[in-house]
């Protein structure tokens, strides 16, 4: 499912500013634990989940249920890093997971944004795209 806010939008060939949003028909807390399983079980690395909801009502604040997972796989973005070593400033990949009122967002840097920020062969572009299909599974009932 696609928001299509154009404060938010999601497409295929990378929504608004580069970024994909989608809908998760799950909370917040259910869908980082969706995500973070299905990268486990692709053999990915979860290498952080940052709460920043948490880390500001630590601190007296309010925030919206907001969370960052960050996960990769070395094999994928090391030749990339390689190739573009500022991709290092995006890699490994972010998975923002929101609340947006009574919904939940799912955003991340579309592949094909990271591919032209980078210039990017389609080799290398292509060790990225894996975040679409995982975000689809997450948010898939």
């Amino acid at each position: 499912m696609l928001d299509e806010r154009p404060e938010a939008n999601s497409s295929g060939a990378g929504g608004v500013g580069g970024i994909v949003t989608k809908l998760s028909p799950w909370s917040v807390t259910d869908t980082v634990a969706r995500l973070t399983a299905v990268v486990a079980a692709r053999g990915m690395k979860v290498f952080a989940v940052i709460d920043h909801s948490g880390e500001a009502s630590a601190v007296g604040l309010e925030l919206r249920d907001t969370k960052v997972v960050i996960f990769g796989n070395p094999q994928a973005g090391t030749p990339v890093m390689e190739a573009a070593p500022l991709a290092a400033l995006d890699l490994p990949l972010k998975v923002l997971v929101w609340a947006d009122g009574n919904q939940t967002m799912v955003s991340y840097a579309a592949p094909s944004a990271l591919a032209n920020r980078y210039k990017l062969t389609d080799d290398l572009a292509s060790r990225l795209v894996g975040i679409d299909a995982v975000t689809n599974v997450v948010i898939d009932r």
